[in-house]
């Protein structure tokens, strides 16, 4: 057990204005889509109550836009009524019974607005929508100031204490910030002042209207990392103005969302940007946020101790563990879920029109779906594999209530996920293996490995139901020599029992190739990757992000220049799509740009023809090619292991099948942890 006093900073309260904060942690702003689902509010209120309940300092909602120009898509979050705000008071009062403080997050959408009419300070587009914006006069401004105002009043009546003011990632108020997005001649727009005070206004506007006792956090654009932004001396002034025009706190955001480097997900190193908000916090005398990629206490403490920042935020790592704040105070940190910053449960169902949730945590946004009650009738359970399923199965069983016993064929737990923990940048992966293996100990899950049940043993030792989670097996094409000593699968490869030559071909285009290829790049022919998880040195030089922040939008160039590659890679795939279409949403810009890099070679549409001692002969476009490699890695899919299940089914026994034995398709971590919850919560 960790003592408390290692988190004396994270745990001090912190007086703000006229509010005191129990601790120092902000659950930050996300859009987590609930609002928009039947049941809505309800199923919010019940969500950000829970992480409450797990005595987080403060919340900020997601987005709510001022007016109906200003949401991020039709149908978002708004508040510009009364009655919106009398039923948001359900969201309010369900989190303040738990001692929190909640802010509600102002978010006007400018040019990123998914609908015909979006507004921005210019009619300068952006890539990533394909609306064009429309230029703002001079009273659409006037009228947008109004209706912050207006937001803030409503937000005050629905009882919340304070708002953010979303002023960063590119949204209206960043787009009036900077020559990039802002080219008007006006008293809006030239001189950095006029460019800064659409926000001074905004902000003197709220604390004027909604008094001294209601708090303001301001979320500044502290690194824009894109062509034509802000450079760290325009962003200090820029805080200066603000903490004079009436903030209470100002929190840091990181990035545009067409910005062409990775902010959140697994490969930015932890707390990669608090240079940023400790350059920030010698600028100004209110408090500053420190955010993005801190997903431990261990690394928010270090910040906060440090002086670096006087809050972190911390987002995604509450959709993780909602009881992050109380396990910390109850000196039980080591029994935290971490965010392991995957993004596939959480951005990349937002972005395809889904509400959000949690790959480790299943619950988050759908906790009104489970039953945390015990079982009404404890049984006897055996769960067969310990992999992603069989782990999230067997611990739900137990704290159910039941008795279970978690069989694994290997000598240890964790199956597939011991394959995607050694891809560099998923070293995160470690802590999903750390949080499994405790809570096997502390739910007292009996653990037997190198072991496979049958059914007459499991009949004899009076089992009452079995889950099967036995995952899947590599797939082998057939292909004319995929029996060469030249091909290996990529288990064996990312398993560490095979290793790899300086020319590589990769058959498969899937995530798994693409990680292959990753974990390739980052090593010697022929030895171990030369790191799972690269320092915020490696980082800022592999994307070319100036720590000094002396350029504008702190680039020292382009993010996507080529980097010198260790090897020859070339990724084939049968299909005529791109290669990498299923990857993340979120994250797959991010792997194609790091192979792009490293002058990985991409081929789809390749009929397969055979491989000897030369190499892998090819048809492409109709004609014939020999790739020569030294190393083939199989990357063609996966088959289910439904052997065990079968059996038991045939012998009469109670049996489920859930993960990748149920379904093979690439390796679904998510998917597997969902129903190994779900199952384990039913029996």
């Amino acid at each position: 057990m960790i003592g408390v006093s290692r988190y004396s900073s994270l745990l001090s309260p912190l007086g703000v204005g006229q509010t005191t904060l129990r601790n120092r942690i902000i659950m930050g702003s996300m859009h987590t889509r609930l609002d928009m689902e039947p049941n809505g509010l309800k199923k919010m209120a019940t969500f950000l109550a829970e992480r409450a309940k797990g005595e987080v300092g403060l919340i900020i909602t997601g987005g709510y836009a001022p007016n109906t120009a200003g949401l991020i898509e039709p149908g978002g979050p708004i508040l510009t009524e009364r009655s919106q705000a009398w039923e948001l008071r359900r969201v309010t009062d369900a989190v303040r019974h738990y001692g929190s403080k909640i802010c509600l997050q102002i978010l006007h959408a400018g040019r990123y607005a998914k609908q015909p009419e979006c507004f921005g300070p210019s009619d300068i587009r952006t890539r990533i929508n394909k609306f064009p914006p429309r230029a703002m006069t001079s009273t659409d401004i006037s009228e947008t100031i109004a209706d912050y105002v207006r937001c803030a009043l409503l937000a005050k009546d629905a009882g919340f204490d304070g708002v953010e003011i979303m002023g960063s990632e590119g949204y209206l108020i960043n787009e009036f910030t900077v020559l990039r997005t802002n080219d008007r001649t006006d008293e809006w727009g030239g001189a950095e002042e006029n460019r800064h005070r659409l926000p001074v206004e905004i902000v003197s506007g709220i604390r004027a209207a909604t008094g001294p006792n209601f708090l303001i956090v301001y979320r500044i654009s502290a690194l824009d990392l894109v062509e034509g932004g802000a450079t760290g001396d325009e962003v200090s002034r820029q805080a200066k103005r603000i903490e004079i025009a009436g903030a209470d706190i100002l929190n840091t955001g990181f990035g545009w969302h067409e910005a062409r480097v990775p902010t959140i997900a697994y490969p930015v190193p932890r707390a990669a940007w608090r240079f940023a908000a400790a350059r920030l916090k010698k600028s100004v005398d209110i408090p500053v946020v420190a955010s993005n990629r801190i997903n431990t206490p261990e690394v928010a403490e270090d910040i906060l101790a440090s002086g670096d920042a006087d809050l972190v935020s911390m987002a995604r790592p509450m959709l993780a563990d909602p009881h992050f704040a109380r396990k910390v105070r109850e000196g039980q940190a080591d029994k935290i879920n971490i965010c392991i910053a995957c993004n596939q449960a959480c951005l990349d169902l937002i972005f395809s029109n889904r509400s959000a949730t949690c790959l480790v945590n299943p619950r988050a946004c759908r906790e009104t779906e489970f039953d945390d009650k015990k079982a009404v009738k404890a049984r006897k359970i055996a769960v067969i594999g310990a992999g992603a399923a069989g782990l999230a199965a067997a611990t739900e069983a137990s704290q159910r209530g039941h008795k279970v016993t978690l069989f694994e064929i290997s000598d240890r737990v964790g199956g597939q996920i011991n394959l995607a923990r050694a891809v560099p940048g998923k070293a995160e992966f470690d802590e999903m293996l750390r949080y499994y293996s405790g809570k096997l100990s502390d739910e007292g899950v009996e653990l037997r490995l190198n072991t496979t049940p049958d059914a007459e043993q499991l009949k004899r030792e009076n089992f009452e139901a079995v889950v099967v989670a036995t995952g899947v097996s590599p797939r082998l094409p057939d292909i004319a020599g995929i029996d060469h000593p030249k091909v290996i699968s990529y288990s064996d490869l990312l398993g560490g029992r095979k290793k790899a030559g300086r020319r590589v071909t990769i058959i498969g285009a899937g995530g798994i190739g693409f990680d292959v290829a990753e974990y390739l790049c980052h090593s010697n022919p022929g030895a171990e990757p030369m790191s799972r998880r690269l320092n915020t040195v490696e980082f800022m030089a592999e994307w070319n992000i100036d720590a000094t922040l002396a350029t504008a939008g702190g680039l020292l160039g382009d993010p996507l220049a080529p980097v010198q590659s260790r090897r020859e890679i070339t990724i084939l795939q049968r299909r005529a799509t791109r290669p990498g279409a299923n990857l993340g949403v979120s994250t797959g810009w991010i792997l194609r740009s790091s192979l792009a890099k490293r002058d990985v070679t991409m081929i789809a549409g390749v009929t397969y023809e055979r491989i000897d001692d030369h190499g892998f002969h090819v048809t492409i476009e109709g004609k014939p090619k020999l790739i020569e490699a030294d190393t083939i890695v199989v990357c063609a899919g996966q088959e289910a292991n439904r052997g065990s299940f079968e059996k038991l089914k045939y012998a009469g026994i109670e049996v489920h099948i859930i993960g990748g034995a149920r379904e093979a398709a690439e390796l679904d971590a998510m998917r597997a942890v969902d129903e190994g919850v779900r199952i384990g919560n039913a029996l």
